[in-house]
Parts: structure tokens; C-alpha cells; sequence
């Protein structure tokens, strides 16, 4: 049977610390539901963005929010397909979880593995190969060098470790394990078994999403980890192979703890970026007490809200330090919505204006 090794360092204790208490505040966040729903969309569009993007997807960001919103893009037919391809998984995944119920009380299986497969490159690879483990030997190539940088296990030999690897998922001691360790741990195993001709990576990353929303690690799912993986592909890809090209007799005696503290820093610092934006936005939630009324702020105004929080004032001068992108007048239009809704108040002269909280 599968049974992972790996060591829990300090450096992963300190890292999964960051990740509880980010998805402490992020959990209890008093978010209005149009903010929620943002989050949640916009949580998605990265995800897919740079899940893809870091399998060499050549769309940009904007071109990605453009496919998913149902405008034409100019761009490789397969380009597109990914992208659409990826939004089906997520809302397969978020299927599964919905209906499976987040108890921990779940039975994994290897079908959903194929499906996740099949929804990834539908309109990709030829239908008989989706959804289904590949029948020959493939290698992972550098693709500047042209050098082998890995040999996955034999063909014959994938069914059987993917039913291993979802035996041990099912098993005690799996439910047991830390659900973000649990997710680096499957993560990796799929990615070093490499199941598919095409899709290993992006198969490997919506399982382990998956396997976290089952255990209750959903995270209201605001996050995605897959930005922090495509900031830096060359060591993404260099951390898993590290790892894999260790010189063991078993393959089981391979020690995942450098990919482990890797994955675990990844997910760390993503929920501390949304924990951060989403203790910004929860000033929506006193907005609404005070006005007795749901006033859904753009992400300007939050910022100029956030600052009056913090320093308790804001003169013209202050402008240039918290939006160097944009003009004095569209941040003088934001503080005339907040003085219309009775949030900010102005006062001094035009020169010395300075606006406060009302």
C-alpha cells in the first residue's frame, strides 16, 4: 500500500500556522453576498488563468476573463479550449464536493480522477484518449534542451498506483493527515505517476483542490494556488522532479519533504494574500450597519476606506501614495460616492481639503 514519507520540518508547522489563521479570518469574514460571489469568481478566473497558463496556455489574464465571459478572443483554437475546459473541471469539482458533502465521511475513487481527465482535455487530445490512463511510455523533456529531465513509470503499471494512491486517500491514516500536506501529497503522487499523454498537471492540481474541499478545506473558495505555482514555473517543475529523481531503491522510500515545505509556502502565501484583501473588503460589512443598507464598494473605494481606517484622514497629497495609477480626479470621483452615501466627510479648502470618516 501507498504510504507517503515525509518529515513535518519546522518550516512547514510555520507555514501551515500562516494558513490556519488566514482561513480563520477568511472563514469568518462578515462579507455581503455580492462580495462573496466576487471573490468567488474572481478566485476561479486565476485559478484557470494561471492553471493553464502554466501549462504553456499563451492567453493573457484579460483573455482569459473574455473566454469566460463568452467574448470572442483572437487566439489558438486550443488556447480557448483549455480555458473552457478548466472552468468545466472547477464546476465538476464544486459538483462533487456539494454532493458528497464536506464530512469527511467521503469514498474517493479513481473514476472521478478519469472524469477530472476527460473534462480537461475534451476537444484536446483524440476521444479515446480522454478520460482514459495512457497505454505507452512517455518522458518529460526540458523543453529549451531537449534533455529527458524525467521517466515516469512504466504504462502497465499506472492503474494499479493510481488505485494505490486512492486506496491510501480512502484509508485512516489519510483522512488523518493535514488537509493542505494530504493535497501536496496527491499532488505530487499524480504528477510523478503521470497517468495521462496530456493533462498530468492540471488533473494533479484540481484533485488536490478537490481532496481539500472534501475535508472541510474549501476556504469558502476564495483561494487558488495555482498563482503561485505559475509566478515561478522553472521551480515548480524543478521542485516536483527533484524529488522524483531521487535515488531510491522503492519508489515508496522517496522523501516528499522538500515538495511538501514548496507546496505547503504556496498555499501559505496565497491565503494570507486573500486574508489581507478580505479584511480590507469586511469593511463593507460596517458600511452596512452604519447605513442600514448593503453599499457594495468597488475595490478603489475600499482602499480609500481602509486608509481612513488606518490613519484616520486623507489629504489631496495622499492621493499619489495609495493609487500612483490613476488620476486626482478619479480618486475625487470615488470620494464623491462616499460623501454621497454619508461615509466620508470634507473638510477644508480645496487646497487643504481633508476627508475623514463621518
Amino acid at each position: 500500500m501507498f504510504i507517503p514519507k515525509y518529515t513535518i520540518t519546522n518550516k512547514i508547522l510555520k507555514d501551515i500556522g500562516i494558513v490556519e489563521a488566514s482561513r480563520e479570518v477568511i472563514m469568518h469574514a462578515p462579507l455581503i453576498p455580492a462580495w462573496e460571489a466576487k471573490f468567488r469568481k474572481e478566485a476561479i478566473e486565476r485559478t484557470i488563468h494561471h492553471g493553464t497558463h502554466l501549462e504553456g496556455n499563451q492567453l493573457s489574464e484579460e483573455e482569459v476573463k473574455d473566454v469566460l465571459d463568452g467574448h470572442e478572443v483572437v487566439a489558438r483554437d486550443r488556447d480557448v479550449q483549455e480555458v473552457l475546459n478548466y472552468r468545466n473541471v472547477l464546476k465538476f469539482i464544486d459538483g462533487v464536493a456539494t454532493q458528497i458533502g464536506s464530512s469527511g465521511n467521503y469514498n474517493f475513487t479513481i473514476e472521478t480522477i478519469l472524469e477530472i481527465h476527460k473534462l480537461t482535455t475534451e476537444k484536446i487530445l483524440p476521444e479515446g484518449s480522454t478520460g482514459k490512463f495512457r497505454v505507452r511510455q512517455v518522458v518529460v523533456k526540458n523543453t529549451k534542451t531537449g534533455e529527458i529531465s524525467y521517466t515516469p513509470p512504466p504504462a502497465v503499471e499506472v492503474p494499479y498506483l493510481i488505485e494505490d494512491l486512492v486506496n491510501w486517500i480512502n484509508s485512516d491514516e489519510g483522512k488523518s493527515v493535514q488537509p493542505v500536506i494530504k493535497a501536496g501529497i496527491i499532488h505530487y503522487e499524480i504528477a510523478r505517476i503521470h497517468p495521462f499523454v496530456d493533462g498530468n498537471g492540471r488533473v494533479a492540481r484540481a484533485v488536490a483542490t478537490l481532496l481539500m474541499f472534501l475535508d472541510n478545506y474549501d476556504i469558502r473558495k476564495f483561494f487558488s494556488f495555482e498563482e503561485y505555482f505559475d509566478e515561478n514555473p522553472m521551480d515548480y517543475y524543478l521542485t516536483l522532479q527533484a524529488v522524483s529523481n531521487q535515488l531510491v531503491l522503492d519508489t515508496h522510500e522517496r522523501d516528499l519533504t522538500p515538495w511538501l515545505e514548496y507546496f505547503t509556502e504556496g498555499v501559505a502565501i496565497e491565503l494570507n494574500r486573500v486574508k489581507e484583501k478580505v479584511q480590507r473588503i469586511s469593511v463593507d460589512a460596517r458600511v452596512k450597519d452604519r447605513l442600514g443598507e448593503q453599499v457594495v464598494l468597488n475595490e478603489r473605494q475600499m482602499m480609500i476606506m481602509e486608509y481612513l481606517h488606518r490613519h484616520n484622514g486623507m489629504s489631496n497629497r495622499d492621493f499619489r501614495k495609495i493609487f500612483p495609477d490613476f488620476s486626482d480626479d478619479t480618486v475625487l470621483r470615488e470620494l464623491k460616492f462616499l460623501r454621497q452615501k454619508g461615509l466620508v466627510k470634507k473638510a477644508g479648502g480645496t487646497k487643504k481639503a481633508q476627508y475623514v470618516l463621518k
